[in-house]
């Protein structure tokens, strides 16, 4: 496919590792899209109806698909080089007939407990479009401030779930101040 480290042949279905994090990184870029950079973290969200999913974070939040895989619900999404896998749960996938990532039943939220953060460099922007479109804003758009050492780490932020119930907050950079107040005194 012309990447470097290409050459090694493999089997098509076949996984040329172990447990090897040069291994993986190796051979995960010699077999991705040249369009694609590899993130040390990517979550993949299962979702309900990949139909409901993806307008949902292409035409809303304005994620990017890098690629899919149409036939089997699947999309590896990007925003602002932040990356999300979409994987539809199908009823093959529920009687173990496929592979599957279910580990437990499903019959409540499925983004139960998890909250992401996603950088962005137009929160402010993105905010309006998410209320917008009617979507579940969890948590309104704010500005807060982290303690962090001796220092404030500053955020212009907001939390919106979305159709599956994963919370996604959307943070800016505001920068960084001395501690505002008295840690014994809040």
């Amino acid at each position: 496919n012309g990447r470097a480290g290409a050459s090694q042949a493999h089997d098509e279905g076949s996984i040329p590792f172990t447990r090897s994090t040069k291994a993986f990184q190796a051979y995960f870029i010699a077999h991705m899209p040249d369009h694609y950079a590899a993130s040390p973290l990517t979550p993949e969200f299962a979702c309900r109806n990949i139909d409901v999913s993806l307008p949902f974070y292409t035409e809303i939040l304005g994620f990017k698909i890098l690629y899919q895989r149409e036939e089997e619900g699947f999309a590896m999404l990007d925003y602002q080089d932040a990356h999300l896998m979409l994987d539809e749960i199908r009823p093959t996938q529920i009687d173990n007939s496929k592979r599957s990532w279910l580990v437990g039943s499903i019959d409540h939220t499925l983004g139960c407990g998890i909250n992401l953060q996603i950088m962005s460099n137009e929160v402010e922007a993105l905010y309006h479009r998410v209320q917008q479109s009617g979507a579940r804003v969890f948590l309104p758009i704010e500005e807060k401030w982290y303690r962090s050492g001796n220092i404030e780490l500053g955020q212009r932020q907001f939390i919106v779930q979305d159709p599956d119930g994963y919370m996604l907050r959307f943070a800016q950079d505001l920068g960084k101040r001395p501690i505002q107040h008295d840690l014994k005194h809040p």
